[in-house]
């Protein structure tokens, strides 16, 4: 076989460089197990899942599995009575963790505790004794609120339901409803004892017909007894120039009801601020023009301390109308 030609000789390297190149892009990159050492010599390894203290978990104890975990502690009971219930604790960690205990609102304020502070093991599941007792003045109805458990670095918030025995009353009403250009502002009171799910449904009318119709729908929220909860309506196609009046409809199960409505007048500004502008233009030039003919008829006033025409003194002032020259005689010879 004869030697490679010359240009052949110098292209061997590039395309054995090439070649390479391609077989290491092509190849798979590997496993995470057998990634090198760092250079301090310590594994570069990614922490195991449930180090941290973000895996904890507190909800209502019952059931063995997760998917059988209550959402929420319920409780019923009359005015006057204590009710018991439990709160599971779950370290899934490497370290014992260690929570505070509390209960936020309404019915969280009545709610005590085995141990305000909890030790929970590695890897354990620990369950905290509370109890709630209804005050005897409770209103009969339904109360809510919340069980807090805080490390430190997180909450986690578990909601609690009570429904108190007796006589319920759902009573709703719409209040302080306003409109500002594209939004419709109203305000939502609970008035009776019994913890509502509001539905809402908008109408406006204009000079011309009706502008919005909005069907009644459910609110994405619960009105606990006693609460005020303010919220807007958007209306972005709301009309440049109209008179309207908004009227706002509120149910609630239990046959709450209420209505309420407000009016508005829109107007387009720079039309507005120009018409304003040459109506005051016009009132200034009738006001000039009156004052004007008023001065005529009546003469301009004097001013303070001048003199009248009878008070001025006469004065004598001769002068000459025409140079004159010098004198000569009749009959004088120059």
């Amino acid at each position: 076989m004869s030697p490679p030609a010359p240009r052949l000789r110098r292209a061997l390297p590039v395309l054995t460089t090439a070649l390479a190149a391609l077989l290491c892009a092509l190849a798979p990159l590997p496993a995470a197990a057998d990634a090198p050492a760092a250079a301090d010599g310590s594994a570069d390894t990614a922490p195991a899942v449930g180090d941290g203290p973000a895996d904890w978990t507190a909800r209502p104890a019952g059931g063995g599995a997760d998917r059988d975990a209550r959402p929420y502690v319920y409780l019923e009971g009359t005015p006057g009575t204590a009710l018991q219930d439990r709160l599971a604790v779950t370290n899934p960690g490497r370290a014992p963790l260690t929570v505070r205990l509390r209960g936020d609102g309404r019915a969280g304020a009545w709610i005590g505790f085995a141990a305000d502070t909890v030790t929970v093991p590695a890897r354990t599941r620990a369950e905290v004794p509370l109890a709630l007792t209804v005050p005897p003045d409770a209103v009969p109805g339904d109360a809510s609120g919340e069980v807090v458990a805080d490390d430190g670095d997180e909450e986690i918030r578990v909601p609690v339901r009570v429904r108190i025995g007796g006589p319920t009353l759902a009573a709703l009403t719409v209040e302080d409803v306003e409109i500002s250009g594209g939004t419709i502002r109203y305000a939502l009171v609970n008035r009776g004892n019994a913890l509502l799910e509001p539905r809402l449904a908008v109408r406006a009318d204009g000079m011309f017909g009706t502008l919005l119709d909005r069907p009644e729908r459910p609110l994405p929220l619960e009105l606990a007894p006693g609460r005020r909860v303010e919220r807007t309506e958007p209306w972005p196609d709301a009309p440049a120039l109209d008179a309207v009046t908004v009227r706002l409809r509120v149910t609630a199960p239990g046959g709450a009801r209420d209505e309420a409505e407000a009016s508005a007048t829109y107007i387009p500004v720079a039309p507005a601020v120009g018409g304003g502008l040459l109506g005051l233009g016009g009132l200034a030039l009738l006001g000039s023009g009156a004052y004007r003919r008023r001065r005529t008829r009546r003469g301009d006033p004097e001013p303070p301390g001048a003199e009248s025409a009878g008070d001025r003194q006469p004065t004598t002032e001769t002068r000459p109308l025409v140079k004159a020259g010098p004198l000569v005689k009749a009959g004088a010879e120059s």
